[in-house]
């Protein structure tokens, strides 16, 4: 249920619904409430029309001629009798009895009786409903001779109990279905905006450049919508001008770098030209991989269809020539959209990562759902679990001694996981229990 009531559309939904049930049933009731006292007072006239005629015609009678009256009206469903006394209690029906008194005079002994169930015989009048349950009415009422005169009038309840009927079941399950429906169509159109604006910032996290939402909708949405792209934009020009500045510092050292590697060479010294030389090559390695890093950042290489399995041959193979321990093994059988030569760099600086510091490089394709897995073990001692996620950090070496003839310049890794993260991909490291560092590229498949 928790889970449930996690997402914000269900939230809506469920809000929707009970404000729906509770609305519909408060209205229902109010207009219940009108109807029982509209039909109450219809029934309240029509009982004392029809009283009003019974009584006036036995004024105007013999005495002897009233039986017969009273026999012929109760076949219209009026049960009527003269009696010596009273035989029912007193009821409240005082509208009733105002209207009584009104037709027929205030001197007139008028006592109005109902009994919750009827054991004379019904008359069923007016189209009611066969599951009604019906009230009798008892009237007392003196003529102007003194009689006393009991009639009983049989009249649908004007309340029907609830949930009787042989529709009542269908015509409550369509009606919580309709209103079920309206919520979850409400709520699914209140919730997709909000959704659609969380896909796209996730989708931002991987692709700067990726399609600005859509300008449309409520006025909130477009809004949110508009600030959401300006936002992008704005991001997407500050990683631009950081690349490009990056980009023409490392540029512009290279000129005056090989100046001073001219002037080195004409050191007398060979001990410290050898030195100098190779400090030279570390500053120039660090310039290169600089330039690298700019260009993992915001590469203009185009995206194109590869085949992921020729291109890992192509870069194991290299790297065997070269004289490292490389070895490949499986296929993934698809193609991917990538960057060609951004791609091979990324494969290209796990692959160096892992011989320099693991000996060897096992190289392992998969295509597992709807990614290609590529795994690259080496057969070092791994690193702590802490430093997993910042080896990927820049200019970040975990040596202690910090040497560079042994830790590079700390940019391999950060340039791989840009240039995966840039094809919509991942980059991960972790310590493989059957020993060593293993790293795990992902990208979609086509």
């Amino acid at each position: 249920m928790l889970d449930f009531l996690g997402s914000m559309a269900n939230r809506v939904f469920l809000i929707l619904l009970a404000g729906i049930i509770v609305a519909t049933t408060a209205t229902t009731y109010l207009a219940a409430r009108e109807r029982h006292l509209t039909i109450a007072e219809m029934r309240n006239q029509h009982a004392a029309e029809r009283v009003e005629q019974l009584v006036q015609a036995l004024d105007a009678a013999a005495p002897e001629t009233r039986r017969q009256i009273l026999l012929a009206n109760g076949n219209f469903g009026v049960e009527a009798r003269l009696v010596d006394t009273l035989d029912a209690g007193a009821d409240n029906n005082s509208g009733l009895i105002g209207l009584l008194k009104a037709r027929l005079g205030e001197d007139r002994r008028i006592v109005v009786s109902h009994e919750a169930a009827c054991t004379a015989r019904r008359a069923r009048r007016f189209g009611a409903p066969p599951h009604w349950p019906e009230v009798c009415q008892t009237i007392f009422i003196s003529l102007q001779d003194g009689a006393l005169l009991r009639m009983k009038l049989h009249n649908p309840d004007v309340h029907p109990p609830f949930g009787h009927g042989p529709y009542y079941g269908p015509y409550l399950g369509v009606f919580l279905l309709l209103i079920g429906l309206l919520a979850f169509v409400v709520a699914r159109m209140t919730a997709r905006p909000i959704k659609q604006l969380a896909i796209a910032a996730g989708e931002l996290g991987r692709d700067i450049d990726r399609a600005p939402l859509p300008e449309t909708g409520p006025p909130e949405i477009r809004q949110a919508a508009t600030a959401f792209n300006a936002m992008q934009a704005r991001i997407r020009r500050q990683i631009q001008h950081r690349t490009h500045m990056l980009a023409a510092i490392t540029h512009d050292l290279q000129t005056p770098l090989t100046r001073l590697r001219l002037r080195i060479e004409k050191v007398a010294d060979a001990e410290l030209r050898n030195k100098l030389i190779d400090d030279m090559a570390v500053m120039q390695s660090m310039v290169r991989e600089g330039l690298e890093l700019a260009r993992s950042m915001d590469s203009a290489e185009p995206m194109q269809r590869l085949d992921i399995d020729s291109l890992l041959n192509s870069v194991c193979a290299d790297a065997s020539d070269a004289g490292q321990d490389v070895t490949l093994e499986g296929r993934a059988g698809v193609l991917v959209m990538a960057q060609p030569g951004a791609l091979r760099r990324c494969l290209t600086n796990v692959i160096d990562n892992a011989v320099k510091y693991g000996r060897y490089a096992r190289v392992t394709a998969a295509h597992e759902h709807d990614k290609i897995a590529i795994r690259i073990r080496d057969g070092g001692q791994g690193i702590p679990e802490e430093q997993l996620e910042a080896v990927f950090e820049p200019f970040q070496r975990l040596e202690s001694s910090r040497s560079r003839d042994t830790g590079g310049t700390g940019l391999g890794l950060t340039i791989a996981r840009n240039i995966a993260e840039n094809h919509r991909g991942s980059l991960a490291l972790r310590n493989h229990p059957g020993g060593g560092l293993e790293a795990t590229l992902r990208l979609p498949a086509q």
